[in-house]
């Protein structure tokens, strides 16, 4: 796995091909902010048992609230595209 990085006017022009190229290559993103902070973005196989979700839930009280919060909400349709 190698690591791209990329300014955030990368990610913000084109998401979807960013994102979608990040997962076919295995890379990591680094997306560098406007204020020179990074962020870390990386696909996962969700044929692979990641236990980041089982670690939040476990150990992050918002995290859980969250979750109970969106299960709690109406779903709506994912539209790819929609919104940005």
């Amino acid at each position: 796995m190698g690591i791209k990085v990329i300014p955030l006017s990368e990610l913000v022009a084109n998401p979807q091909a960013t994102l979608s190229a990040c997962v076919a290559s295995g890379d990591a993103l680094v997306v560098e902010m406007p204020d020179h902070s990074l962020v870390s973005i990386q696909g996962l196989d969700p044929s692979e048992d990641d236990s980041l979700v089982d670690q939040l839930l476990a150990s992050n009280p918002s995290f859980r609230a969250l979750l109970e919060h969106s299960k709690a909400s109406p779903r709506k349709p994912f539209i790819a595209g929609a919104g940005a």
